[in-house]
C-alpha cells in the first residue's frame, strides 16, 4: 500500500466518507466548479456512496442527487440535501426514464461517473471495457442534461482515449482531462471533464441557408435555425444567405457568409 492511498484511505474512515473516492471529486470540483449550488447532480456507478456524500455536500439543501447503480447503496444519513436512489443498468431507457423522475422537472445539471470494469489483468481489455463504460456514461449524460450541463467520466488511458475526449468536446464548450492527487500513483485512470452541455441543432462546420430576421448590439445579424439563434457578421435584416457555422455555444452560435 502506497503512502498516498494510506493518506486518503484513513482521511476517509476518519471523515466519515465511503471511499477514498470521495477525495477524486472533491480535487475535481475544487479545480473546475464541476458541482454548482442548487444543482441537480446523478451519479452514475454511485456505490458505495462516497461520490454522493460529496456532491450532497457541494450542491447544499437547495440541491438535489441521484444515485444510480445495479447495486443495492445504503441511504445517506446525516444529509440535508435531497437524495434520491435508482437502482438499475444506466444503458437501459427504463432506468433512465427513473432517473429524470428522481431528479424533478427542472432536469439535470451534472452527470458524473467513477464507474470501472470488472478488472481482466489484461491492460488493453480493461482499458476498452472502461471506454465502454465511459461512452455509456456520455450517451446517457447526452440524453438528460440540460443545456450548459456539465459531466465527469473516469477512462483508463489508452488506445481510444484520445478518440474518446474528441467525442467530448463534441458536445460540451470546456473539456479537460485531469488527475486528481486521490488517484494511487500506480493507476492509468483519468478523469474527463466537460463543462456546458452544448444543446444545438447544428455543429461547427455546418453550411445552411438562413435569413437575417434582425440585428444584434454588436451589429451582427440575427438568424435562427430551429429556434437556436445563429449570429452572421456583415449582414442585414431580411437578408437571405449560406453560412458556415463556425462556434457553436449552448445558447447561441456564430456564423460566416460563405460567398
Amino acid at each position: 500500500m502506497t503512502g498516498r492511498k494510506d493518506h486518503y484511505y484513513n482521511k476517509s474512515k476518519q471523515e466519515g466518507y465511503r471511499s477514498r473516492a470521495a477525495y477524486k471529486l472533491k480535487q475535481l470540483d475544487r479545480e473546475v466548479d464541476l458541482l454548482p449550488s442548487g444543482a441537480t447532480v446523478v451519479d452514475l456507478g454511485a456505490a458505495p456512496g462516497g461520490w454522493l456524500q460529496v456532491a450532497a455536500e457541494e450542491v447544499g439543501p437547495q440541491g438535489r442527487v441521484v444515485g444510480v447503480d445495479l447495486q443495492r447503496i445504503d441511504y445517506l444519513d446525516d444529509v440535508k440535501t435531497p437524495v434520491e436512489l435508482v437502482r438499475g443498468d444506466m444503458t437501459e431507457e427504463d432506468t433512465r426514464d427513473d432517473i429524470k423522475k428522481a431528479a424533478g422537472p427542472g432536469g439535470v445539471d451534472v452527470v458524473v461517473s467513477d464507474m470501472a470494469p470488472n478488472m481482466s489483468g489484461e491492460y488493453s481489455l480493461d482499458h476498452a471495457r472502461s471506454v465502454h463504460l465511459a461512452r455509456m456514461a456520455l450517451e446517457t449524460a447526452e440524453e438528460i442534461l440540460k443545456s450548459g450541463g456539465h459531466f465527469a467520466v473516469k477512462v483508463f488511458d489508452g488506445q481510444d482515449f484520445e478518440d474518446f475526449v474528441d467525442d467530448v468536446e463534441q458536445e460540451f464548450n470546456y473539456t479537460r482531462v485531469m488527475s486528481p492527487d486521490a488517484s494511487r500513483d500506480s493507476s492509468s485512470e483519468l478523469y474527463v471533464v466537460g463543462k456546458s452541455k452544448i444543446r444545438a441543432p447544428i455543429r461547427e462546420g455546418d453550411v445552411v441557408d438562413v435569413e437575417i430576421e434582425g440585428v444584434g448590439d454588436e451589429g451582427d445579424g440575427i438568424a435562427k435555425v430551429e429556434g437556436y439563434t445563429l449570429f452572421v457578421p456583415d449582414t442585414e435584416e431580411g437578408d437571405i444567405v449560406e453560412v458556415e457555422v463556425d462556434d457553436v455555444k449552448p445558447n447561441f452560435g456564430f456564423a460566416e457568409k460563405t460567398e
